[in-house]
């Protein structure tokens, strides 16, 4: 729990989001641009940039927990990890395959999203009150 706390985890996780971004990216430019139409090579770009945003919002996490350590963070960081899951694998696997029913799992996505930065508001405005590391 300790590794939770201190933000390590929310460090690691926010670093490998931000690496399988740029991957997914270049995957994307390098390979999809030629076979994509418009419209869907726009959808795979929204996947990403969300992607992308919610790594950092992780890796702020984690640094906001590095300086005011903190249990109370646990709840951002999973609702900004499962949100990136929902909401850009939804759209990957959207434009990937053609199914439009993984269109019906990215507003959820979009929810974990809107669940995690306001759980990490009321972490930064509440403080670390209660927290196994305050005095």
């Amino acid at each position: 729990m300790k590794d939770i706390s201190s933000g390590r985890l929310w460090l690691a996780l926010g670093c490998f989001f931000c690496g399988l971004t740029v991957l997914i990216g270049a995957f994307a430019a390098h390979t999809l641009k030629p076979i994509l139409t418009p419209y869907n090579l726009e959808v795979f770009e929204t996947a990403t940039k969300y992607m992308m945003f919610h790594a950092l919002g992780l890796l702020a996490l984690g640094l906001w927990n590095r300086s005011q350590p903190s249990a109370k963070t646990l709840w951002a960081g999973l609702f900004f990890s499962t949100g990136i899951l929902l909401f850009s694998g939804s759209l990957y696997l959207l434009v990937l395959t053609g199914e439009k029913k993984f269109g019906m799992i990215t507003p959820l996505g979009g929810v974990w999203f809107m669940l995690g930065w306001g759980r990490f508001f009321f972490s930064v405005v509440r403080g670390p009150q209660n927290s196994p590391y305050s005095e």
